[in-house]
């Protein structure tokens, strides 16, 4: 349900009591991932998705029933060889979805949406298979490992799922994980669903030049915390950079060295200038993060590459430079170059191979090891 934690905090605002579908497993070539979410209000108002459209309709009945009954279920939807078109998923895939009732006075759930609204690091376990009254019962998990809310079960059972759902939010996973209805770790009686939402990634585009104001653009859309950083006061703007998080004006290489980084950062580098690429990219080829980019001909590359040599940076370092920048789209305007390069960004993370699908043999769905998602994904939920 943090999936739609916007829109479920303005109905909490507003007082609306309504029903949440969220998918806690997927199998096949599922359309949506765990996590998805859609809510129903008393007024028969509906936001989100958990597949696409393919089971929209029997999700949203669930939805309505919960309202009325105030019981929390688990369905399970999947392809019918008999007749694709019945209620389940014509993709081939499997979802199963927990359908739950929350009024608008609920303490951990309006927490839960409200910190996840604000860009806080937070996890919403809830009980996604349990005897008696546990199904659907939730805590809000924070870094530090203290929660809200119970699971009113064994005296031990809020603590370990508490721990379990701090685990999985070090590294922002959304998944299921099963412990002992005594609150052991061991798996047993309770699986529990976690979501875990983390401060979106950051994506921090080097040189303030026009590429980078459609690039800034597309960064946004993939939900990139997006930083332009420039040397260069009269370039780095509000004015040429609306839609940009963050404007540094320094050295990139000196910026970079002091501002904050992760494995899910992304870097690009626009500039193709020597004097700002070389400090940068052998600060920048040396950190944990997911994507170093660099613009640039192939003229520009190569010597670009025979400079960072002369300075010390490896063979093994360089690998990691994806230099040109871009799939090969044939891109000319920078709304074109963005979308080659915010291209090989998603193909990178997703383990894609940039090839067309038409007549090919490869996933439609990858994880990042470049299996099929959906696969990875079961085994994951399973």
């Amino acid at each position: 349900m943090l999936d739609i934690a916007e829109e479920l905090n303005h109905w909490f605002e507003e007082g609306r009591d309504f029903a949440v579908a969220t998918v806690v497993a997927v199998g096949g070539s599922a359309p949506r991932g765990p996590g998805a979410a859609l809510a129903v209000d008393s007024h028969g108002t509906a936001i989100g998705s958990v597949s696409g459209g393919c089971v929209e309709g029997a999700v949203y009945d669930l939805c309505v029933q919960a309202l009325r009954d105030g019981r929390t279920v688990r369905e399970r939807f999947g392809y019918s060889d008999e007749d694709a078109f019945a209620v389940g998923l014509t993709c081939g895939g499997v979802i199963e979805v927990l359908v739950t009732p929350v009024r608008a006075d609920a303490p951990v759930f309006q927490a839960a949406v409200s910190a996840a609204d604000r860009g806080e690091a937070a996890a919403l376990a809830r009980v996604a298979r349990g005897q008696g009254e546990l199904l659907g019962r939730a805590l809000l998990v924070h870094p530090d490992g203290s929660y809200e809310g119970s699971l009113d079960g064994h005296p031990e059972l809020d603590g370990t799922a508490a721990a379990e759902a701090r685990a999985m939010l070090d590294t922002g996973l959304t998944g299921t994980v099963e412990i002992a209805e005594d609150g052991s770790s061991c798996p047993g009686g309770v699986m529990l669903f976690v979501e875990s939402r983390v401060p979106p990634p950051r994506m921090i585009v080097f040189g303030a030049v026009d590429f980078a104001t459609a690039l800034v653009r597309a960064g946004k859309f993939l939900g990139y915390h997006v930083t332009v950083c420039d040397a260069r006061p009269v370039f780095a703007t509000r004015a040429r950079f609306p839609a940009a998080d963050d404007l540094v004006v320094d050295w990139p290489h000196r910026y970079l060295r002091r501002t904050a980084t992760d494995e899910r950062t992304v870097l690009c580098v626009l500039t193709h200038d020597a004097k700002f690429d070389v400090p940068l990219l052998e600060t920048a080829l040396r950190l944990p993060v997911a994507f170093v980019g660099a613009m640039g001909s192939r003229r520009t590359h190569e010597d670009r590459n025979r400079r960072l040599r002369e300075v010390g940076v490896t063979n093994r370092e360089l690998a990691r430079l994806r230099s040109p920048i871009g799939l090969d789209l044939g891109a000319r305007t920078p709304e074109e170059t963005a979308l080659s390069i915010a291209a090989e960004i998603v193909a990178a993370r997703r383990g894609g191979t940039g090839v067309p699908l038409t007549g090919s043999k490869t996933p439609i769905h990858h994880d990042v090891d470049g299996n099929e998602e959906g696969e990875a994904r079961s085994r994951a939920a399973a």
